[in-house]
């Protein structure tokens, strides 16, 4: 993998057991810095395969849970309780044991339209402490992160630092049914970014990330190839 520099911080760990060890204990004291200093944290998740032994070890943490709230980076656009909705894995692994009594906050999708969805979950989101403390960023094999597709038909205004917006739709070829997503200033501002990836594909697609220019190609360059936020890349096998 490309070697650290002023902005992208390598973590590789032997196993993802002991990824999900350092990375969910790295996530809870950046937390409970937060509750220390402002009485309140705030987290964005992804969703996917990777992050399930994270989550199941982050919700474990000793913190006071009741002053976080939870949003996710994205959402597919789906009934909740789908097999193919972020919110109903982060349900199901992360809001467990002590975490049960974080604060929930996940995107509308009921409304008739992706617009609507997305006014309304920006709307939901107000109350919302940010800047983010903690956004945990996963990558797709094509090169999305977020709901940053390839060639997305709103990937422009997603990834806009100049936008105001801070939750956008997204219809992509690679994305299946349409998406809601925090956009790129929402994630560039997070106290603590951590990009989470897993073996030696994803390995293979980061370098190749950090290797070229084209966002639009792939999306995760614009987090990988900017210069003002940090951003930790947690790695294993």
């Amino acid at each position: 993998m490309k070697a650290d520099n002023g902005t992208l911080h390598r973590h590789d760990y032997p196993d993802r057991e002991a990824l999900a060890t350092g990375l969910a204990a790295g996530i809870a004291a950046k937390l409970a810095g937060a509750i220390s200093e402002h009485g309140q944290a705030s987290i964005a998740v992804s969703g996917g395969s990777t992050p399930k032994r994270l989550f199941a070890v982050l919700s474990q943490a000793d913190i006071a849970w009741d002053r976080v709230t939870v949003l996710l980076v994205d959402e597919r656009i789906c009934p909740p309780d789908s097999d193919r909705a972020n919110q109903r894995l982060v349900r199901e692994t992360l809001l467990k044991g002590p975490a049960t009594a974080a604060h929930f906050a996940p995107f509308e999708t009921g409304l008739a339209t992706p617009d609507e969805n997305a006014a309304r979950s920006a709307e939901l989101f107000a109350g919302v402490p940010l800047p983010l403390d903690v956004a945990v960023l996963g990558m797709g094999t094509d090169g999305h992160t977020a709901s940053f597709f390839p060639h997305g038909d709103k990937l422009s205004e997603a990834l806009d630092m100049e936008g105001q917006r801070k939750v956008v739709a997204m219809k992509a070829d690679g994305a299946g049914e349409p998406r809601l997503t925090l956009t790129l200033p929402v994630l560039l501002d997070a106290r603590f970014l951590a990009l989470h990836i897993e073996g030696e594909e994803k390995r293979g697609v980061f370098d190749t990330a950090c290797a070229g220019a084209d966002t639009h190609a792939m999306p995760v360059r614009a987090v990988l190839n900017q210069s003002g936020t940090p951003v930790h890349v947690f790695w294993a096998p």
